[in-house]
């Protein structure tokens, strides 16, 4: 808010410029002639004894100086006024030298003193009301001139903007509005134009799709400081930035299905070629060593040569049952997770547990796929980073989403380092972006000395051919594997 009262600076320049009057105005010339007039009339008065017997009062002269002291105080302020008042007092010194010890000496000299006085004050006054009026006008001029850039702004924002009234009402918008709302938008509710009857305060930060086929994000601000609060709604075209996410997501799907597509094959070539390889060269191997007349040395050669064989053909096994476990495809996930926690506590010193809640389904394959290798990722990372002892995998079926638990003893780590982290460890940002492709969420918890919880959610689309409830697999007369509860 601008100050309507002069400073003590701006009244101290306006005294230095007291000393600087306006001698280029010609009315100020003619004040200064109404002074000479008015001294040199009680100049002759006195002179000739006009104010001995009373016929003329003494204080008419001062009466009339100040008049034109005041007006020049009016028109030029306090350089004005002193001036005026400084040329009345030299106008008046040859009438004090002509009876200096006359009576009217000391009347005199106090009509003066209250004549510059009355210059001063009525000038110092004059002058800060001018100060004040004129700092007045510069605030209006500068309130008229930042309201003209902001209309400015305001009209030529690409974004459309509304203005709305307390109670929703469209009070101002932009060409950018009208050219997507139509031009008859003053007065109308808010709310419909969107088609939802939620007024658009309440849909800050929400995503729309509008009539020009752009999305924008709805940004809300509040103006209460007016007597009637407004409410200002920009829409924010971000088309190109959610063009971008879709086409980072699709990429990440195609490299998700690459990968999986990889591990396929390789999983289907191990298995079909050098996994029988190297159980046919078993075979033979222990055939050699049964031949008749094999000396004992060469039969025990062989017979390591085969168990070396065997264990080759086994590694082979795992890599391609880690690659592309048959279970997952064959009888599903909870399936898939068993036979994973049985090698790892066969294989390892983890003690892992699985328990599953609510009604086992068949997902979507890319589900299954994607909640299996976060299961697996995370089994991994406690056995090569957390340095786990026992790690508990939690999986729970609902009827709009896919809730993962995994819960380790490790020694844990900052969350705050999480992204940096992620630099290092690929598999937490594999996990990650598995999550996200899926439109799911991956939180981790984590807390040094107490282990690592990551809780993981992915949504269903809802319930399709690949969603029913497992059975076993036709002609195989087993069931499934059931899940190990802790």
């Amino acid at each position: 808010m601008a100050r309507t009262h002069a400073t003590r600076a701006e009244l101290s320049a306006a005294l230095r410029g007291a000393l600087r009057p306006p001698v280029r105005e010609g009315r100020f010339w003619v004040i200064q002639l109404m002074v000479v007039v008015i001294a040199g009339a009680h100049l002759v008065l006195d002179a000739h004894g006009g104010f001995d017997n009373e016929a003329v009062p003494g204080f008419i002269s001062v009466a009339l100086l100040l008049v034109p002291v005041g007006y020049a105080a009016v028109r030029y302020g306090l350089a004005g006024s002193a001036a005026t008042a400084l040329w009345a007092t030299l106008l008046w010194i040859p009438d004090l030298t002509i009876r200096p010890f006359d009576r009217h000496l000391l009347g005199d000299v106090a009509n003066l003193v209250l004549v510059d006085l009355v210059a001063f004050v009525f000038g110092r006054s004059i002058e800060a009301e001018r100060l004040a009026h004129l700092r007045l006008e510069e605030a209006t001029a500068e309130r008229l001139r930042a309201e003209a850039r902001f209309r400015r702004l305001f009209e030529t924002n690409s974004a459309p903007i509304l203005v709305l009234s307390e109670r929703g009402i469209v009070r101002a918008a932009n060409p950018a509005a009208e050219d997507i709302f139509g031009a008859l938008l003053i007065g109308r509710p808010g709310a419909e134009l969107l088609d939802d009857r939620r007024q658009l305060t309440e849909r800050a930060g929400e995503l729309v799709s509008l009539a020009n086929g752009h999305d924008y994000r709805i940004d809300v601000a509040v103006d209460a400081s007016a007597s009637e609060a407004m409410v200002q709604v920009i829409f924010e075209d971000v088309t190109a930035e959610r063009r971008a996410g879709r086409r980072a997501e699709r990429y990440a799907q195609l490299v998700v299905q690459a990968e999986e597509e990889q591990r396929l094959h390789l999983a289907r070539e191990l298995h079909d070629e050098p996994l029988q390889l190297f159980l046919h060269l078993a075979r033979q191997l222990q055939h050699l060593s049964e031949v008749r007349g094999v000396p004992e040395r060469v039969a025990s050669g062989l017979a390591a040569a085969r168990g070396q064989a065997l264990e080759a053909a086994g590694r082979l096994r795992t890599l391609a049952r880690d690659l592309r476990p048959p279970a997952l495809d064959q009888l599903g996930l909870v399936a898939a997770l068993s036979s994973l926690v049985a090698d790892v506590e066969e294989e390892t010193p983890l003690h892992c547990d699985l328990a599953v809640h609510g009604e086992e389904v068949r997902l979507a394959r890319d589900i299954e796929l994607a909640a299996f290798r976060i299961v697996q990722e995370s089994v991994r990372n406690c056995l090569k980073h957390a340095r786990a002892s026992a790690v508990r995998v939690e999986v729970a079926y609902a009827p709009e989403a896919l809730r993962l638990s995994i819960v380790d003893d490790g020694r844990g780590f900052e969350p705050a380092a999480i992204d940096e982290l992620r630099t290092d460890h690929f598999g937490l940002l594999g996990m990650s972006e598995r999550a996200r492709v899926l439109g799911g969420e991956l939180s981790v918890h984590s807390t040094p000395g107490c282990g690592t919880h990551v809780e993981v959610t992915v949504p269903l689309a809802g319930p399709d051919e690949a969603s029913r409830p497992i059975s076993a697999p036709q002609g195989s007369g087993e069931a499934a594997p059931a899940a190990r509860a802790s």
